[in-house]
């Protein structure tokens, strides 16, 4: 009855755009890869709670922990590299959405990794989704960095919005405010 569920609703497939990957090649090496991604991790979780927790599911081979690429200090997330494709899979089915460290973990299959990609991609050398982030999270460094919010200040620049509902979104256009386009 679950494959039923798993057609109708099937996972949204995370791409590595700068692994230089199409899509479809992304898919393909995700059939066989032995590793995951991990992201949301506590900035204080050791490598030693993850091979802890993800030797559970199989022998680990390998963890790479992700690393702010300024400070070398950990950003939140990281990859676990395993012996075999199955223990890869069934660590996303067993430990994807759980609490470790008080934070709800994702966990994903990863095509694998390679050299640099242990760093943060953000502008403040951590992941882009904490310069994004506007609340405090203490496990994750603190205050975000509120890049949008400096964009939206920056002249001549537009921030597009979209809503939930799917509408198109706009560019810079305030809630009740008309929305124009720009030749």
């Amino acid at each position: 009855m679950a494959h039923l569920y798993q057609e109708l609703n099937p996972p949204l497939l995370y791409v590595d755009k700068k692994s230089g990957f199409t899509p479809e090649k992304w898919a393909e090496a995700i059939k066989v890869t032995c590793t995951v991604y991990v992201g949301n991790l506590a900035f204080f979780t050791r490598e030693e709670q993850i091979y802890e927790l993800f030797s559970k599911c199989g022998d680990v081979k390998k963890v790479v922990m992700g690393l702010n690429r300024h400070q070398k200090v950990p950003c939140g997330f990281c990859f676990v590299e395993y012996f075999k494709h199955e223990q890869a899979e069934l660590a996303v089915n067993l430990l994807n959405k759980i609490s470790f460290d008080d934070r709800i973990i994702r966990v994903d299959l990863d095509a694998g990794y390679s050299k640099g990609r242990e760093y943060g991609r953000g502008e403040t050398g951590g992941q882009w989704r904490d310069d994004f982030r506007e609340d405090v999270d203490p496990a994750r460094g603190g205050k975000g960095g509120g890049l949008l919010k400096r964009i939206e200040g920056m002249p001549g620049r537009q921030v597009y919005r979209g809503t939930k509902r799917k509408d198109h979104g706009r560019f810079g256009a305030a809630e009740n405010e008309a929305t124009t386009s720009v030749p």
